[in-house]
């Protein structure tokens, strides 16, 4: 059973008061040692957002590892800079990616951020305790509520729209799947799961201009993947994909608590989600149109 998030701090200020009591201080030995904890993280051209993300952990780990596919901007450079050891890999997919960072790091314990996300004081603090109590070794899998800021916020907000992600994990129970669009780790059925009280920040977008490259591009991967595995998305779903999907980004995600930006944001949103049903349509009537030609060249 996954503990609540309150029993769990309890539970981490509890053993780390016994600690200090039995002839040591955690926060002593956190401010001087660094854990054994590996950090990797993905990259190509990221050298404006990975300076932060390294930042806010290559103080307090042993060692973090920057993947890069092929950077054509000073991303290596910045990293390398900071303290991070830098390996190139061409790129193969996000979930191949990161298990090819996977088995770079030394730890059995990982902890996985991307470049456009920052590990928060809080969540640091509280990572740092967790390595100091017997708790860290009760979950083999712990999950990080990632927070999206953006462009013009310095940090996200408190009702910022978030989803769960298992970012800090032990290597030898689970690791990332190989897919090549949904990067996640993957943990045995009978795994037990922490939760953290702390958040990263997640900037993913840097602009309203870079956010429609990304869309583009990362909806043409999504429906190949999809048509990979036979997976469908029935045509009629035009007639509602883009109000539903609005409607989910204002209401649900909570945008509407951005104003004007909020408007901005949800309609983006369903742009997304219309953008990869029209391709995948596309798609289907493009295979449509060649299966004759190609049956007809052949006779």
């Amino acid at each position: 059973m996954r503990r609540s998030i309150s029993s769990q701090s309890k539970i981490i200020d509890i053993a780390e008061k016994r600690e200090q009591q039995g002839g040591g201080a955690a926060g002593e030995c956190s401010a001087q040692a660094r854990l054994p904890l590996s950090v990797f993280i993905i990259s190509q051209d990221e050298e404006d957002r990975i300076g932060p993300a390294i930042a806010s952990c290559i103080d307090w780990v042993d060692e973090v590892i920057v993947i890069d596919s092929g950077s054509q901007d000073k991303t290596i450079a910045v990293a390398e800079n900071l303290g991070a050891q830098t390996v190139h890999n061409d790129w193969e997919g996000y979930g191949l990616q990161k298990r090819f960072g996977e088995d770079l790091c030394r730890n059995d314990w990982l902890l996985n951020i991307d470049a456009d996300e920052i590990v928060t004081p809080a969540l640091r603090q509280e990572i740092v305790r967790l390595f100091h109590t017997s708790l860290l070794n009760q979950h083999d899998f712990w999950e990080v509520d990632i927070r999206d800021v953006w462009p013009h916020e310095k940090t996200a907000a408190k009702h910022a729209y978030s989803h769960k992600q298992i970012r800090l994990y032990r290597k030898s129970v689970g690791r990332f799947s190989p897919n090549s669009v949904h990067d996640t780790v993957r943990p045995p059925s009978d795994a037990s799961l922490g939760m953290l009280k702390g958040h990263m920040d997640h900037r993913s977008h840097r602009s309203i201009s870079f956010q429609y490259d990304k869309m583009n591009r990362y909806s043409t991967l999504q429906v190949q993947e999809m048509r990979a595995r036979g997976h469908r998305l029935p045509r009629s779903r035009l007639l509602f994909e883009f109000p539903l999907a609005f409607l989910k980004a204002y209401l649900v995600r909570g945008y509407c608590r951005y104003g004007w930006w909020g408007l901005i944001a949800s309609t983006n949103y369903a742009v997304s989600r219309h953008l990869r049903l029209a391709k995948f349509i596309e798609a289907d009537l493009m295979q449509a149109t060649e299966g004759p030609r190609q049956d007809a060249s052949s006779s």
